[in-house]
């Protein structure tokens, strides 16, 4: 059987004030319904994959990456309709968490969207090894009462998001400055344990502090989904996934005239998207490199992995 652990449920409440984005002061909001932004695809479908070609009996924990939690999720479904003398749990967490908990032996697998030598010291990130499974996207997101906005340049991006060098608020505030309604911007940011944040910070940022301010401060990708659909005047970034599920929900926007596709990922037109990554503490045995050889099988690579908007590597 496979476990996926319920993510964070809380209460998205938040005063008129909230609807600004500034530096300052930092506050946090947990989302209402991060689950029912959670992909379709995580939770079902993955009975019509076909399983490993030989099952191992055991349990393994992959934690981490909330932008690979659907494609881990539903790989995991697969190989245990197949294998039921097997448990896989998969949870999220972030890619800080995942490559901490696996270092730590925590659990076996670490899911990341960015390598380990970015979030961990020299002698822990050279203990794992990486496992590069699939290719992923994200997309910026607005909320729906954002009309007239359907391109972002790079720099208008960092215009509403980033405060370099001391900068007490980001230069573009409302909505109307690049082409919407006037409306204040609100800022939907990530943890730092966060490999989204980490990689939306580098391509598009160009390595520059986000502006956090009154911005609301969200734990996966499903909680932004949710939180950028109920928040007036919204913006964040969400994985490719999680966009299809909830494409009622948010409005995508083009990044430098470039819409977020899985096409244009492949083909290197769209720059926001990363290898996503499966670490282990040293080489996988047993159950855990059954389940690595199975994420690098046909019908993950060349199935499951198209039908969640992911790209295969081989």
């Amino acid at each position: 059987m496979i476990t996926t652990p319920a993510k964070r449920i809380g209460a998205l409440a938040f005063a008129a004030a909230m609807v600004v984005a500034a530096c300052g002061s930092s506050s946090s909001s947990p989302s209402a319904a991060a689950t029912a932004a959670a992909p379709a695809a995580s939770t079902s479908g993955s009975s019509s994959i076909a399983g490993p070609s030989s099952c191992v009996d055991g349990t393994i924990t992959a934690s981490g990456s909330t932008a690979l939690q659907p494609l881990v999720d539903a790989a995991g479904k697969a190989y245990t309709a197949a294998c039921p003398k097997s448990t896989i749990s998969v949870q999220g967490g972030g890619s800080g968490t995942g490559l901490t908990q696996v270092s730590q032996g925590a659990v076996q697998i670490g899911d990341s969207d960015v390598t380990a030598e970015s979030k961990l010291a020299s002698p822990d990130a050279a203990a794992l090894v990486d496992h590069v499974i699939a290719k992923q996207g994200w997309v910026v997101v607005v909320n729906n009462g954002v009309t007239g906005v359907t391109n972002l340049s790079s720099q208008q991006l960092q215009d509403i998001w980033a405060c370099p060098n001391g900068q007490a608020t980001p230069k573009i505030t409302n909505w109307k400055d690049v082409g919407g309604p006037d409306m204040p911007i609100v800022l939907i940011l990530r943890p730092a344990s966060s490999g989204t944040r980490a990689t939306f910070k580098s391509v598009v940022l160009n390595g520059q502090p986000e502006c956090a301010g009154q911005a609301l401060t969200e734990d996966s990708n499903g909680a932004v989904t949710t939180a950028v659909g109920q928040t007036p005047g919204a913006i964040s970034v969400i994985g490719f996934a999680y966009y299809q599920s909830n494409k009622d929900k948010v409005t995508a926007i083009s990044l430098d005239g470039v819409a977020g596709s899985v096409a244009n990922m492949t083909d290197g037109s769209y720059k926001l998207s990363a290898s996503g990554h499966m670490y282990t503490k040293g080489q996988p045995s047993g159950l855990t490199a059954s389940f690595m050889d199975y994420m690098m099988s046909d019908p993950i690579q060349h199935t499951l992995i198209p039908s969640l908007f992911y790209a295969p590597v081989k």
